[in-house]
């Protein structure tokens, strides 16, 4: 009997040494010996969940915290249910993992007709289609397992995107071939660096005032520290875009605002627009929800992008570039000092109404703001509640987790599980709206399951806010929805000990919020608000549906 590991144990056993400690997904028969192989290890827990998009929406949350994440599936029917998760974490920058088991290569080499297949004896029909979602893809074997577990580790991590990982069943528990794995070479800067910082430099020692744009790749290459001290040598101001609430701490000095084209302060637009320079830290993604409808003014001339794997200066591309490469040698030259302090913050008003009146967003998102503490990791959907919350100031350490760039709602209640999983030492809260909720509901009962403790607050108005707003017309039928109990969704999924509570008066959410603030266990807060009760910036987006949709 062979003394090296299977194929399925190696599997596991490596992505182990990447940190990893839960793999979210669904089991299925062409799994079932990777299945075993996470069932019986001391150092991945199995997290079943309820469905596959479930599973990979965890998985993009729990990546974002810990770095990456494992999501496992089966073959085709289960892989491909997973897809739309997976392609979001492409999207968004989430190292995933998603290892998925085939039926066995003695099958596949005879064409049997077999389940999950087109019945055409093809086994090749999906591969290319999951592959699409991922930045690196391998078929594993028993000869192959050590070099390309090597060679996917190291590009996702490189990339920040999701490996795509297959695995024969009958291969799956067949022993490696013993070899030494051979450590697969990172990406490293190349002569170009040295160019790239110095034509930075004398763009900044040009500039009267210069301002950073940090992206949210600077947190998901773990580069917060690099950066700020960039920009603390530069004593610039920064700001940041929604997309990026919280990459850097929103109560440090030289933080200005939140940046969204016309949706910005006068502040931020005179630190931002009318800056000589604009350094965009990770690459910044100038979409439509990070400009409030493509109303930003930057131009191409004074923009200096900072990617993660090169540097662009007007038509000029300096690679292969790494960004914390960049970030560290300017640190340390300190091209110039502009001397930035914020103006002084005034205190916001105390949250307004009195105890008998509706819930309307003026009075919600305020309530909010007094509720976030610090250090806290938010949740948030895309949609009314996202809107409402960006504009928000933010507490030392706290930060935001969105996925506005693929914008598949459901996305938040299912990351907020793999979130919560990753770190239970900090608080999670998540604010979603009822129609997105409805599409990854079942992922509370995991989270009862598995004992976290999140926050809850779903807001209830009456169907999808946001498709209202984004419409001439708001009462379109399709924009209704099934009349959920919200608040009962909890006990019903099995969820014990959690505090639930449906409010409609300011009186009775200020009384949850206040329940909710003890921390001493899971709470799900169901919101009822006004049908069209828009926060500001989906009043905005409202008027320019023509800038969004280029409607003629």
């Amino acid at each position: 009997m062979s003394n090296q590991p299977t194929v399925a144990d190696y599997i596991v056993q490596r992505l182990a040494r990447e940190g990893i400690t839960d793999c979210f997904g669904v089991a299925g028969d062409f799994a079932f010996k990777l299945n075993d192989a996470v069932a019986r290890s001391k150092t991945i827990r199995w997290v079943g969940c309820s469905n596959e998009l479930d599973a990979a929406y965890a998985a993009d949350g729990y990546a974002r915290v810990r770095g990456c994440s494992m999501l496992m599936t089966t073959y085709a029917v289960g892989e491909l249910s997973a897809l739309n998760g997976v392609m979001g974490a492409r999207a968004e920058r989430s190292c995933v993992f998603h290892v998925v088991g085939m039926p066995t290569m003695r099958n596949q080499r005879v064409g049997k007709i077999i389940h999950h297949t087109l019945g055409d004896g093809v086994f090749q029909n999906f591969a290319n289609i999951s592959a699409q979602a991922a930045c690196v893809s391998a078929v594993i074997t028993p000869d192959n397992c050590v070099h390309e577990m090597e060679r996917l580790i190291a590009t996702a991590r490189a990339e920040c995107r999701p490996a795509y990982i297959l695995a024969a069943s009958d291969f799956a528990i067949t022993p490696v071939t013993a070899s030494a794995p051979t450590p697969y070479p990172k990406p490293a800067s190349g002569p170009d660096l040295a160019k790239a910082v110095q034509a930075i430099t004398e763009r900044i020692q040009a500039a009267r005032s210069v301002a950073v744009l940090p992206a949210c790749t600077i947190s998901r290459f773990k580069l917060q520290r690099s950066l700020q001290a960039l920009i603390e040598s530069l004593g610039c101001p920064f700001a940041v875009t929604p997309m990026e609430k919280g990459v850097l701490s929103e109560t440090h000095p030289q933080f200005v605002g939140t940046y969204s084209g016309a949706g910005s302060s006068p502040s931020v637009l005179e630190a931002i627009e009318a800056a000589d320079l604009v350094i965009d830290a990770g690459g910044v993604n100038f979409n439509e929800i990070n400009t409030a409808a493509y109303s930003s003014r930057l131009s191409s001339e004074k923009l200096i992008t900072i990617e993660v794997d090169y540097v662009r200066i007007g038509d000029r591309i300096y690679n292969p570039v790494r960004m914390g490469d960049v970030f560290e040698m300017l640190a340390k030259a300190a091209p110039k000092n502009f001397g930035y302090s914020a103006p002084h913050r005034q205190a916001p008003a105390k949250p307004g109404g009195k105890p008998g009146d509706p819930i309307t967003a003026a009075a919600l998102y305020p309530r909010y703001r007094d509720f976030i503490k610090p250090m806290d990791r938010i949740v948030l959907e895309s949609g009314s509640s996202s809107s409402g919350i960006y504009p928000l100031p933010l507490p030392d350490g706290a930060e935001t987790q969105s996925a506005p760039l693929w914008g598949s709602i459901g996305w938040a209640t299912g990351a907020t599980l793999g979130i919560a999983l990753a770190d239970s030492s900090r608080r999670t809260v998540l604010f979603t709206g009822e129609g997105s909720h409805q599409m990854t509901a079942t992922a509370i009962g995991t989270m009862g399951r598995y004992g976290l403790k999140p926050i809850i607050f779903v807001l209830n108005n009456d169907g999808y806010m946001v498709e209202r707003a984004l419409e001439a017309d708001p009462n379109w039928v399709y924009n209704d929805l099934a009349p959920w109990n919200y608040h009962t969704l909890p006990a019903a999924l099995g969820c014990r000990g959690w505090f639930t509570a449906k409010v409609s008066t300011l009186g009775e959410l200020d009384a949850a919020l206040a329940r909710a603030d003890k921390g001493d266990s899971a709470c799900y807060i169901e919101v009822v608000g006004g049908r069209t009760d828009y926060p500001a910036g989906l009043v905005a987006a409202n008027k320019r549906l023509e800038a969004l949709y280029a409607d003629v």
